[in-house]
């Protein structure tokens, strides 16, 4: 269902309040969540992984099962690297401050009493 003219407005407001408000945290919501994978930790992580399968199979090979442990933990830790995601740690929906006791920004409160609004209005 397509958005009236009156709401699409609406829309545009709250955007460019949000990019006036905290543009950092409107650009983290535009970007693609797959670009926060780093190329560089894909290429380290998998050397390392493989460092740890060479390593494993030299412990097989001869018979050395601390080795073979040693090169699956080796192969285990490359895996994890190469799949961490680059940039700060996200927080949960109520962005930490819930417990916080800091003051609600104005775009928040403006949203606020918008849905006030809406919800007096019908």
């Amino acid at each position: 269902m397509p958005l009236s003219e009156h709401e699409q407005r609406l829309l545009e407001q709250l955007e460019q309040q949000l990019h006036a408000e905290d543009p950092k945290f409107a650009s983290s919501l535009a970007s693609d969540p797959a670009r926060s994978f780093s190329t560089r930790h894909m290429v380290i992580g998998s050397l390392i992984a493989i460092a740890g399968i060479l390593v494993l199979l030299m412990g097989v090979a001869w018979q050395i099962i601390p080795l073979g442990v040693v090169g699956f933990v080796i192969m285990g830790g490359g895996v994890y690297f190469a799949t961490l995601r680059s940039g700060p740690p996200r927080t949960g929906a109520t962005g930490g401050a819930a417990g916080g006791g800091r003051p609600k920004s104005s775009f928040m409160s403006n949203l606020e009493n918008r849905w006030d609004e809406r919800r007096r209005d019908q």
